[in-house]
């Protein structure tokens, strides 16, 4: 039974921060690329942030210098400190965990970013 569980989402002002996170269970975690995807209403889901099994990143540009992914194996738990959030990262946020030919994908978590 593969599970990805997000918490951490919230309302907040822009400039403000949130941090989101993801523990998974029923996985070999170290072994899988895990990464954040968001969705917002009208658009397409992208690709916020990612990190490799072997403790690589990467971030779409609009989360460059904002964001910082980390994971801690032996807590399978990915993280996703976001800072000097705008109104454009409001967004249902997406765990997801992925190895070969397996995805998985958590419930997802609200972020709304407005004064």
């Amino acid at each position: 039974q593969v599970q990805l569980v997000e918490s951490g989402g919230g309302s907040v002002q822009p400039g403000g921060s949130l941090r989101l996170s993801c523990v998974a269970s029923g996985i070999t975690f170290s072994r899988y690329a895990m990464s954040w995807y968001r969705q917002a209403p009208g658009k397409q889901r992208e690709l916020v942030a990612g990190i490799s099994s072997g403790g690589n990143t990467n971030y779409a540009d609009s989360a460059k210098g904002r964001f910082t992914i980390s994971r801690d194996n032996n807590k399978n738990t990915v993280r996703l400190q976001m800072n000097s959030l705008e109104p454009e990262d409001t967004a249902v946020y997406y765990c997801n965990g992925r190895r070969l030919n397996f995805d998985s994908w958590g419930q997802g978590t609200q972020v709304t970013v407005s004064s």
